[in-house]
């Protein structure tokens, strides 16, 4: 298949695309903070600046795109048809740098979760993921805190 946009239209599509507070991360706070969790954003002194962290459990979250982290088994983690030799090796590029993230964060003490895109679409079943992943901490959650 060819791609229906010149490669300048291309790449400055791809340009666009952001890494903070994408609608995946906005779903996962809002759900967090509804379930009584407290969090901060973005702390860029921890490796990879995790999207959400719960200094309390010292839990460094991740809400990863299926495309670009490469979500096993996840139809949204397919392979463009275009320059596949590029792609093949900018999502290994991808996938190494997110499990030497993990590794030093658990290096100092953290653990890390990791929420897919595809598992922020259903608030129900992502509450329940985001409570999988947060039990492992010893805290409980601060209802009707601010």
């Amino acid at each position: 298949m060819v791609d229906r946009l010149t490669p300048e239209r291309r790449s400055w599509l791809m340009s666009r695309v952001g890494g903070k507070n994408t609608t995946p991360e906005m779903r996962v706070r809002k759900a967090a903070h509804a379930l009584g969790y407290r969090f901060r954003l973005h702390r860029k002194e921890l490796p990879g600046t995790p999207d959400l962290i719960f200094p309390k459990k010292r839990l460094a979250l991740f809400v990863h795109g299926c495309f670009w982290h490469r979500h096993p088994n996840c139809k949204k983690a397919s392979l463009p048809k275009s320059r596949p030799e590029y792609w093949h090796s900018k999502f290994a590029a991808n996938v190494e740098r997110d499990e030497r993230v993990r590794v030093e964060l658990q290096a100092r003490g953290w653990k890390v979760g990791v929420i897919w895109e595809c598992e922020t679409k259903s608030d129900v079943e992502l509450r329940q993921r985001l409570q999988a992943v947060l039990s492992s901490g010893e805290d409980s959650p601060t209802h009707g805190e601010h």
